[in-house]
C-alpha cells in the first residue's frame, strides 16, 4: 500500500476559504478509481509550525498513485488548492 499525505497552508485563512478547500478535497472521494481511502483533517492547534489542512490518501501501489496524480478529476482540485494556498508539503511512502 502507498500513502500520500499533503498538508496545506491557506494564503488567506478565513471560513470561506477553509470550507472551499475542505469541500474540494472531499470531492475526490469516489471520483478516482485507484483512490482507496481519503481523509481530510483540520488543524486545531494553530501553532506557528502548523499547516491548516491535511489530506491523507491510500492507494494499492505506486501505479495507483500515478493514475490519481494524472487523473482528469484530480486536476481541478490541484488548481483550486493552488489558488487557495500559500504552501503545501507532501510525503509519499509505502507500507
Amino acid at each position: 500500500m502507498v500513502k500520500h499525505i499533503v498538508m496545506f497552508k491557506l494564503a488567506e485563512k478565513n471560513q470561506a476559504n477553509m470550507d472551499k478547500a475542505i469541500s474540494t478535497l472531499k470531492g475526490l472521494e469516489g471520483a478516482i478509481e485507484t483512490l482507496r481511502f481519503i481523509e481530510v483533517g483540520v488543524d486545531f492547534k494553530e501553532s506557528e509550525r502548523s499547516y491548516d489542512i491535511v489530506l491523507t490518501t491510500h492507494f494499492d501501489d505506486k501505479e495507483g498513485l500515478a493514475t490519481y496524480a494524472d487523473h482528469p478529476n484530480h486536476q481541478p482540485v490541484l488548481q483550486t488548492m493552488r489558488e487557495l494556498c500559500s504552501s503545501s508539503v507532501v510525503v509519499d511512502y509505502e507500507i
